[in-house]
């Protein structure tokens, strides 16, 4: 064999590799959540406040999916009663959803095909798109953390994540590609499927003022704004409210801005534990307790790290984060979910490209502004500049790396076997 066939053989198994890995990950993750939905929920029994598994799609469908499949065959209601309706809820993925039945798929296994499919599509544009812009082993780390990240559980049942990052990360894409019209199209789709689309509008115009790009591209930021205009619309001729899923949020949440009660709230659930909180004051020391320990040790690793070594210490402070974890549970992630994303975005910001740091910016600003805590992981977790942020960071730090995909598939799994039993993740 010459050396230009070997050169050539050698650009197609790169090439190959390149279509493998993503469909490996995309793969590998969502075997996981199937084995926990399918396999291992089922042989449990019914938790208190949950349902027990059984091996059927129905582990598949529940709390937001139940909306959706009202959605599709009743259509949209909405009183302005401060109550939940289910126009909170955005068009595009029960409508998507719609078009497969009419094709003959059942609503479980349409809502399945969306989300999943569209899942493998936002992996492979993620993985692409930072490819162009950084180095593959930063494109992979960031394809492994958008795969395996916990939250990504909701890209596998019957919810728009997987929708929502494919047309978001394929928005910002084209942007970065100056292809300004496919910018609008994708951008207007998204803005239509979740509100969280809203901070694309105003990370595509500021990514445009900081670059110098045309008028185009200010127009193409701007009309992004198509799809929740049309949905607006909608509301407006449907219920005579224009703003009809704004006024809806009331019933879902308590109240829009920032809630420092709840983050007051989960900042004593993490420090002192739930209990305590409740009673007003120190009622039960272990928990209190165990995290003054948590933050002695914490401390005593960064003070003696030269002494212990690299590897003593990054085993040593991924322990005291599993066993944080265990006993702080969703409130920790939570918390960690938002402030740590905040950081990253920010500490990133100069190597991630413009629009992709302004949209976490702008994505985090929105989620703080919404009111309430709930489910504020999976909300994160749709902002898919956080996933980038966190790829291009772990791809520093492989040891960090690793462990982290370990605890990443924990957390996949308990999440996985929570939602298959009906019980609140997040």
């Amino acid at each position: 064999m010459t050396q230009v066939e070997l050169f050539r053989k050698k650009q197609k198994d790169s090439k190959i590799n390149e279509l493998l890995f993503p469909a490996a990950m995309w793969f590998s993750s969502r075997l996981l959540i199937w084995i926990a939905m399918l396999g291992i929920a089922p042989l449990l029994q019914a938790p208190s406040g949950g349902v027990e598994a059984t091996f059927s799609l129905d582990v598949f469908h529940a709390w937001d999916s139940k909306e959706y499949q009202k959605i599709v065959s009743s259509g949209y209601e909405f009183i302005n009663d401060g109550k939940m309706h289910n126009v909170a809820f955005f068009p595009l993925f029960p409508l998507i959803v719609k078009l497969l039945m009419n094709l003959g798929f059942s609503f479980k296994i349409a809502g399945l095909l969306v989300n999943n499919l569209a899942f493998l599509c936002a992996i492979y544009c993620v993985y692409f798109w930072v490819k162009s812009y950084r180095s593959e082993s930063e494109a992979r780390w960031v394809t492994a953390v958008l795969a395996w990240c916990p939250p990504s559980m909701f890209a596998g049942v019957i919810y728009t994540e997987g929708l929502y990052l494919f047309l978001s990360a394929a928005a910002m894409q084209a942007f970065d590609k100056s292809r300004y019209g496919l910018t609008a199209l994708f951008g207007a789709l998204a803005t239509a499927t979740r509100p969280t689309g809203l901070a694309l509008i105003p990370a595509l115009i500021i990514a445009s003022w900081k670059q110098r790009k045309p008028p185009v591209a200010y127009i193409a930021g701007l009309a992004t704004a198509a799809g929740v205009l049309l949905f607006s619309l909608y509301c407006a001729v449907t219920f005579n409210e224009p703003l009809a899923f704004v006024e809806a949020q009331k019933g879902w949440r308590e109240s829009l801005g920032f809630d420092w009660q709840s983050w007051w709230k989960m900042l004593m659930q993490i420090t002192i534990g739930t209990e305590n909180w409740k009673n007003g004051g120190i009622k039960d020391p272990v928990q209190p307790l165990l995290f003054g320990l948590i933050v002695a040790v914490g401390y005593l690793l960064w003070r003696f790290r030269k002494k212990l070594g690299e590897a003593k210490v990054d085993y040593g402070f991924a322990a005291l984060i599993l066993i944080w974890w265990l006993v702080a549970g969703d409130p920790l992630i939570n918390t960690v979910s938002v402030i740590g994303s905040a950081y990253l975005i920010w500490k990133l910001r100069n190597e991630l490209s413009p629009v992709t740091a302004t949209y976490g910016l702008c994505g985090l600003a929105l989620v703080l502004a919404s009111g309430g805590t709930w489910s504020l992981s999976r909300i994160v977790y749709g902002i898919v500049s956080i996933s980038i942020a966190f790829g291009v960071f772990l791809s520093r730090y492989p040891r960090w790396g690793y462990l982290t995909m370990g605890f990443f598939a924990i957390l996949l799994t308990t999440f996985s076997i929570r939602f298959a039993q009906e019980l609140w993740v997040g």
